[in-house]
């Protein structure tokens, strides 16, 4: 089958030359996008008197024909249609005939192809952030569920300061928060029509560039038509919102591994999310925790091979932008899952409370919430902070908790200390006194959740 483009040339393409510049295998997912670009396309050369109301009428018949032939599975792809928009163009030419061939006028597969990525873009982002708000719905539900219930806070994965498990859960829910903030920022910055920037330079005709954003839901025409057909940086704006949001999923999973072990039993993961081990049947093994850290690194090499790829490229265009598309597809398609999986996996996990409230006694957790009580003495945090030091020292030596020091034994420490000036220092206590904003506290934990719910519902009726 002759290429549509090839007037000037004497040769066929060699067969591998063909395999290897096809594109059609991967971006014919666009088909609907491409169609929608073209429908818009001959509207608005209709409009301009490029085009003629009758030609416009057949051509965009036919294109609705092809799309439902797609649809439904009647056209097969192959290598020979190139890529999606020659193999749709092709085909309204053999369903329509020579007035077919006026659907490019004004416009280029350069502009053509940006169109098309940018309008599956839009949706697919759009379906990321109702995923997110997915994801964030269970988090306000599980963060309202375990407002109160204690559990080690961590630094340098050593008992830090007793916190709650709501709180943990809406220190997630402000990661996938600022995921949605930068998908929002992406949209806009993507949201401009390149299609009508031709080639590279524009176009004699007298097209009608604005009437074509219009018609296609952007925010107006993109402005520099050099620019247009070069830029891929909301390809990237995507890849890098989505490869910091499957940190944040890592981030998260990595929590679900070390909970869900032996060694900490504070998690009961429903089984549909685990699997077995073919050779040891008593296993339990968090699977799908351990794919989400996985696939973080999938989608850190879809940013860098896209990054690698636009590095060096001059303008306008170059046939290495061809490979914008397989990693960003990838991309789209493994940070969906991985949203929806988690979000699935924590709907459906529970706490082991009683086990986790073994684990207060170890690390004294309630170090720092002595030296602060100390501060409220009138005593300066940093010699608080050593006399706190040499009370754990003397437990470590005695093997006991700061509630088995007799006062003989506090005194000895510093003359000022006794079980009475220590007061109530028990891990509920702890966490109820730390109602700083953003702190732990029970009270101030709803109040994140208030805020957050009002936030999400916000952001659910703009994307709605």
């Amino acid at each position: 089958m002759a290429s549509l483009w090839g007037g000037r040339f004497e040769k066929e393409m060699d067969d591998i030359v063909k395999q290897f510049n096809a594109s059609i295998g991967f971006d014919q997912r666009m088909y609907d996008d491409d169609i929608d670009g073209s429908i818009a396309h001959v509207t608005m050369l209709a409009e301009q008197g490029i085009l003629t109301v009758e030609e416009k009428e057949q051509i965009v018949a036919g294109l609705e024909a092809i799309r439902t032939k797609i649809a439904a599975g009647e056209i097969v792809f192959t290598v020979e249609d190139e890529d999606i928009h020659m193999g749709i163009e092709s085909r309204l030419i053999a369903e329509i005939g020579e007035v077919g061939k006026k659907l490019h006028t004004a416009r280029s597969r350069n502009d053509q192809c940006q169109v098309d990525t940018r309008l599956y873009l839009k949706k697919e982002l759009r379906e990321v952030v109702h995923r997110l708000c997915y994801l964030e719905s269970v988090i306000l539900e599980k963060a309202s569920q375990y407002a109160e219930t204690i559990v080690p806070g961590f630094t340098h994965i050593q008992h830090a300061q007793p916190v709650t498990v709501g709180f943990i859960f809406m220190a997630y829910f402000q990661m996938f928060r600022r995921d949605i903030d930068r998908l929002e920022a992406a949209y806009e910055r993507m949201n401009y029509c390149p299609l009508g920037s031709c080639a590279l330079a524009g176009t004699t005709l007298p097209i009608d560039r604005h009437r074509t954003a219009e018609l296609l839901g952007f925010a107006a025409p993109s402005e520099n038509a050099m620019d247009s057909v070069s830029d891929r940086d909301y390809c990237l704006d995507f890849l890098s919102a989505a490869a910091i949001s499957c940190m944040h999923l890592s981030r998260w999973a990595e929590e679900f591994v070390w909970w869900n072990s032996q060694e900490f039993s504070y998690i009961d993961i429903d089984d549909s999310y685990c699997t077995g081990s073919s050779i040891m049947p008593q296993k339990k093994n968090p699977d799908m925790a351990e794919l989400l850290r996985g696939k973080a690194g999938r989608v850190y090499g879809d940013l860098m091979q896209l990054l690698t790829v636009m590095k060096g490229t001059p303008m306008a265009y170059n046939k290495d932008f061809q490979e914008d598309k397989e990693g960003l597809f990838d991309a789209v398609d493994t940070w969906k899952a991985s949203i929806t999986i988690f979000a699935n996996m924590l709907e459906k996990t529970e706490f082991r409370v009683e086990q986790i409230a073994r684990q207060f006694d170890k690390g004294f957790l309630n170090a720092t919430d002595v030296a602060e009580h100390l501060v409220t003495k009138g005593i300066a945090f940093r010699e608080a902070h050593s006399i706190v030091g040499r009370m754990v020292k003397a437990c470590e030596h005695k093997a006991c908790d700061f509630t088995d020091l007799s006062d003989e034994d506090l005194a000895a420490i510093d003359p000022r200390l006794s079980q009475d000036v220590l007061g109530d220092i028990s891990m509920q206590a702890c966490v109820e006194a730390r109602k700083s904003f953003g702190g732990t506290a029970p009270a101030e934990v709803r109040r994140q959740i208030a805020v957050g719910t009002a936030w999400l519902q916000t952001v659910e009726e703009e994307w709605a």
